[in-house]
């Protein structure tokens, strides 16, 4: 019987296996061996040992504007995005008369097409036309060249990256909702206000989903392409402000057909990514609450 059981749970788990091995852990470990070699897709790949990865730090100052306009992008979107989408929740969490409603139009951005909502941005954001500027002078604010302008062009990115925060703000809402009553009871009962409440009972509880989010956020914020690819194509004008990894990457696969090199960069990416959200839950023990484990102790 146990045989029969261990046979029929891997035969369930067969179709996500074959999928594990073929389309994440084969074209991963292809990246690392791509990375040691020079190829251009037509000719066989040569290898030329750790060459694309000194040219990449020593003498491609690109990289450099690439690493540090992804980090700025990162910096600004993953901890304001999650603070947004929390707030978002809390508001969403309210109980009045069609909250339903509410949250379904707060979810609706986020399943926009990232071409459409670009170009709707972009429209939004134009210098002489656009309907953000008009406001900020009809209030006798400064107007700002937004994607014209390489001081604004990052800034308006992000902001168009909170377009999208209803998927994690609706995680937020169901965190909101398992937050025991009881404890926020009992702390209104002890003289605890709202900001109180919220910062010592629900914050807690709500650590391992602002955990989740948090390693998301920033695995998304690293990977940034669509927006900026429909900006400025691959040139990541202007002045190279919007020139993030993946652009980067992709002008050297696609542009360029330095396969080699580009897999050099991904694997730059995906251990950045890789330590930053090691480090993320390294430090999670000093933060995140589980009431399981608080049970057991």
């Amino acid at each position: 019987m146990r045989a029969r059981e261990a046979i029929a749970g891997y035969l369930f788990v067969l179709v996500w296996l074959v999928h594990l091995a073929v389309f994440i852990t084969y074209p991963v470990l292809a990246t690392f061996f791509f990375s040691f070699t020079s190829y251009n897709i037509v000719q066989p790949p040569t290898w030329i040992g750790l060459e694309n990865w000194l040219t990449m730090f020593t003498s491609d100052n690109n990289f450099w504007i690439a690493a540090g306009n992804t980090a700025y992008f990162a910096a600004l979107a993953v901890p304001f995005g999650q603070i947004i989408a929390l707030l978002l929740a809390l508001l969403l969490s309210v109980r009045v008369k069609g909250i339903g409603l509410y949250r379904t139009l707060y979810y609706l951005p986020s399943l926009a097409p990232p071409v459409a909502a670009t170009l709707v941005f972009l429209l939004l954001f134009s210098p002489q036309q656009g309907l953000v500027n008009y406001v900020l002078e009809a209030l006798g604010l400064p107007t700002p060249g937004w994607f014209t302008d390489p001081e604004w062009s990052k800034p308006a990115l992000v902001l168009m990256h909170f377009w999208g925060m209803g998927s994690a703000a609706l995680i937020f809402v169901a965190g909101v909702k398992e937050v025991p009553q009881s404890l926020l009871e009992a702390a209104a009962i002890d003289g605890a206000g709202p900001l109180r409440r919220l910062w010592h009972v629900t914050l807690p509880m709500l650590s391992p989903v602002i955990l989740f989010n948090l390693v998301i956020g920033i695995i998304y914020s690293f990977q940034v392409f669509t927006q900026a690819y429909v900006i400025s194509r691959t040139t990541g004008e202007p002045l190279d402000s919007t020139l993030f990894f993946m652009i980067k990457m992709y002008r050297h696969a696609f542009n360029y057909f330095q396969m080699g090199y580009a897999a050099a960069l991904a694997a730059v990416l995906f251990l950045s990514v890789l330590a930053l959200t090691g480090l993320v839950f390294y430090s999670s023990r000093r933060w995140v609450y589980y009431e399981a484990a608080a049970q057991e102790r």
